[in-house]
């Protein structure tokens, strides 16, 4: 199992907890640099879906500072909800909240994605971005997800892929292992969290495989869009 710090003595869970601690005074600094601002159109895609279904109840997991849970905002939600593990993420998401004047339309919870603090069949639709390659069990957090989300309705997940052509795939691979990890170390401080970051998605079952465990899940109906190029992907999955 691939993890931040490599601590024999804590589980995965603290340690993805510890490093985004550690990291959020300059996440989002971080996170639309080193994308290029490209994660913002993956999110819009995956809203703009979302959007015509009119969901009144949204859960937004591994929420961080709360960009995919206020972009859910777009599609006319009464409720949406964002949960995470670490705390200081969910405190730069809540200011980022307030800012916006968005309290009474955004509420962060601390939460583990693999226990959820609902109601079972509570939510009308689940977003997850970069996050469930952080699961210290990724079944049991796709479970846990299926549980609290209504039958007939949807889970969004965007993560990371392999590009498989020439020349994506070699300019990815050398970004991602050469190029990102040196500015997320001289940025963020941190010198693991953005050399973990190419690790877990190498070790992350992507595309078909990752299809046939949310199907083992509890889901079904199982889209995969590639995103720029295979850089990543958006899966659509249906309860």
């Amino acid at each position: 199992m691939v993890t931040p710090y490599g601590d024999k003595d804590k589980t995965k869970k603290q340690e993805v907890a510890e490093m985004f601690d550690n990291i959020a005074p300059r996440y989002d600094f971080l996170n639309h640099l080193l994308s290029m601002g490209i994660d913002i159109g993956w999110r819009r895609k995956a809203i703009r879906i979302l959007k015509a279904q009119k969901p009144k109840s949204i859960l937004d997991v591994a929420t961080g500072t709360a960009d995919f849970a206020i972009e859910a905002l777009d599609a006319n939600p009464d409720e949406v909800i964002g949960v995470d593990i670490s705390k200081d993420m969910l405190a730069v998401g809540r200011t980022k909240i307030s800012k916006k004047g968005l309290e009474n339309k955004v509420r962060l919870d601390y939460g583990d994605a693999e226990n959820l603090p609902y109601e079972t069949e509570k939510f009308d639709a689940i977003t997850v971005a970069f996050g469930v390659r952080n699961f210290e069990n990724l079944e049991a957090g796709l479970t846990e997800m299926n549980r609290v989300l209504k039958k007939g309705k949807t889970l969004f997940v965007i993560e990371f892929s392999k590009p498989e052509h020439f020349p994506i795939k070699q300019l990815y691979f050398f970004y991602f292992k050469a190029i990102l990890p040196l500015i997320g170390k001289l940025v963020s401080k941190d010198a693991r969290a953005y050399t973990y970051l190419p690790e877990s998605v190498e070790a992350f079952p992507y595309g078909n495989e990752f299809a046939e465990i949310l199907k083992k899940c509890g889901f079904s109906k199982v889209e995969i869009k590639p995103l720029t190029f295979g850089i990543a992907s958006l899966y659509v999955a249906e309860k």
